[in-house]
């Protein structure tokens, strides 16, 4: 479905916060990566950036989708140095088929045959 003017538009770069309130529950969607910049075989799906450190994160992956989650279900999470989560805390980017795939026709299939080797490559770049 077209994200143009939805909370689920991340085609121009905003806050992931900014409106996580328009999506009941927050972000646990995915995203049909059908552009980007390509290298090496893989294409651009995501780029994160923290603007109190600058630290960037590009996702780069040959796969046809990728899974959007805002640690939706966290509440009260004790972490490294005794930090406490709470929901909405992090982010996860998952890169993989299509859901429920198996049962939808129109899908690119998720199914490999037994002796069918299965290749899945996703590239991590950081940088400040």
């Amino acid at each position: 479905m077209p994200v143009e003017g939805t909370p689920f538009d991340f085609t121009t770069e905003h806050k992931i916060g900014e409106r996580i309130t328009d999506v009941p529950g927050g972000y646990d969607h995915n995203y049909v990566l059908d552009c980007g910049d390509e290298k090496n075989g893989v294409k651009h799906a995501a780029k994160l950036r923290d603007p109190s450190s600058l630290l960037t994160l590009d996702l780069w992956t040959n796969t046809l989708g990728m899974q959007f989650y805002t640690a939706n279900y966290v509440s009260g999470i004790t972490g490294k140095g005794g930090a406490v989560y709470e929901k909405h805390a992090g982010v996860c980017l998952e890169t993989q088929g299509f859901p429920n795939a198996i049962n939808q026709p129109n899908f690119p299939s998720v199914v490999v045959e037994p002796g069918e080797k299965y290749k899945h490559t996703m590239l991590f770049e950081f940088s400040t």
